[in-house]
C-alpha cells in the first residue's frame, strides 16, 4: 500500500528533473548470449552490462511483488478478512503501552513516505543508487514499514461503535472493499507500472531513456484530484466494528493523507505551474463537488498533456 500517489498521471516521484534518465548509449540485448562478437576482449564488459541490468530488473520486480503483498494483507489488516493478525486482533497491552506503540510505527512510516517522496530527498539518493531503482527502493522501504506496523500493532479494542445489523455490517465491509477497489483502479488509470517502479526498470533493462508520464486526466480524475487517496479513506473509516485503535489509525492515516497531498501539490505547481494551479482550482481534492464539477464542465480543456 502506498499513499503517495498523485492524480493527474504524475506522482510526487514524477516531479524530479526528467534529465535524471537512463543510459541509452550501451544496450543490452540476448544476442550477446548467442552472438560471439569479433573483438572477444569486449565479452566481460558486455556480461557485466547485462548482468547489471538483468540484477535491476529482478530487484525492481521482486519490490513489486512484496508492495502487491502488502497493499494486499493491508485489507485483511483493516478490514478484519482472512488474516490472523488485523488492527483489531493482535498481542494484549495497556491502553497507554499501545496507544505509544501504535503512535510511534504510525509517526514512522509517514515519516519514511513522506520523506522519500520530497525532491532533496531523491537527489540524495540518486547520488548513491541508479535513478531507475529510486521508485522500486520507495515502494520496498514503504512495505517494510508497513509490514512491521502490521507485526508490531497493538489493538486498542475499547468499542467507538459496533454495528449488530447484520445486512448495515456487510454493506459497510463492502463499502471498504470498493474504496480499495478505487485505490487499486486509480492507480490503472494513470499508470499502475510506473508507480510500483516496473516501468523504470524495464527501461533500463533495454537501455531505452525512461519517460515521466505526462500530465493527464483520465475518468476518475475529471472529478476529484486524488481519486486514490478518496479509495483509501473510503476503505480506512467504512467499518461495522470502529474501535479506538482502528479510530487512531484512521485518524492518523486521513491527517497524513491531507498534509502529504498539500506536500505534494506544492511538487506539482512547480513542475507544471499554471497548468496544474488550473487543475487545482476546477477540480476538488478527493469528494466531488457540485459547483467545481458544473464549473469544470465549462471551463476544462478536452485534454491537458
Amino acid at each position: 500500500m502506498s499513499f503517495r500517489r498523485s492524480s493527474v498521471g504524475v506522482s510526487s516521484y514524477a516531479t524530479q528533473s526528467s534529465a535524471q534518465g537512463y543510459p541509452s548509449d550501451v544496450t543490452f540485448s540476448w544476442v550477446f548470449l548467442f552472438h560471439r562478437p569479433a573483438n572477444r576482449n569486449n565479452i566481460p564488459a558486455l556480461r557485466g552490462e547485462g548482468m547489471k541490468r538483468f540484477l535491476v530488473l529482478l530487484y525492481g520486480g521482486v519490490t513489486y511483488l512484496i508492495g502487491l503483498g502488502t497493499f494486499i494483507y493491508a485489507i485483511g489488516f483493516v478490514d478484519g478478512i482472512g488474516v490472523s493478525k488485523t488492527i483489531n486482533a493482535g498481542p494484549a497491552s495497556s491502553t497507554r503501552f499501545a496507544l505509544f506503540i501504535d503512535t510511534l510505527l504510525l509517526t514512522a512510516f509517514g515519516i519514511q513516505h513522506s520523506g522519500m517522496a520530497r525532491q532533496a530527498f531523491k537527489r540524495w539518493l540518486t547520488k548513491g543508487i541508479s535513478p531507475s531503482i529510486e521508485r522500486s527502493t520507495y515502494v520496498l522501504c514503504t512495505s517494510l514499514l508497513l509490514i512491521l506496523l502490521f507485526w508490531q500493532w497493538r489493538p486498542i479494542p475499547q468499542a467507538i461503535w459496533n454495528v449488530s445489523n447484520t445486512a448495515a455490517s456487510f454493506a459497510l465491509i463492502a463499502i471498504s472493499l470498493l474504496g480499495w477497489g478505487l485505490v487499486l483502479l486509480s492507480t490503472f488509470l494513470i499508470s499502475h507500472a510506473d508507480l510500483f517502479g516496473l516501468k523504470q526498470v524495464m527501461k533500463y533493462f533495454q537501455g531505452e531513456r525512461y519517460e515521466y508520464p505526462e500530465f493527464r486526466t483520465p475518468s476518475l480524475y475529471k472529478l476529484v484530484r486524488h481519486p486514490l487517496y478518496t479509495g483509501f479513506l473510503i476503505a480506512f473509516w467504512a467499518t461495522p466494528n470502529m474501535t479506538a485503535g482502528h479510530l487512531l489509525f484512521s485518524v492518523a492515516t486521513s491527517g497524513y493523507i491531507v498534509i502529504g497531498t498539500l506536500l505534494e501539490e506544492r511538487d506539482l505547481v512547480t513542475f507544471h505551474g499554471q497548468v496544474y494551479e488550473n487543475y487545482r482550482r476546477l477540480v476538488p481534492m478527493f469528494f466531488p463537488t457540485r459547483a467545481k464539477v458544473q464549473e469544470t464542465k465549462k471551463t476544462r480543456p478536452a485534454r491537458i498533456s
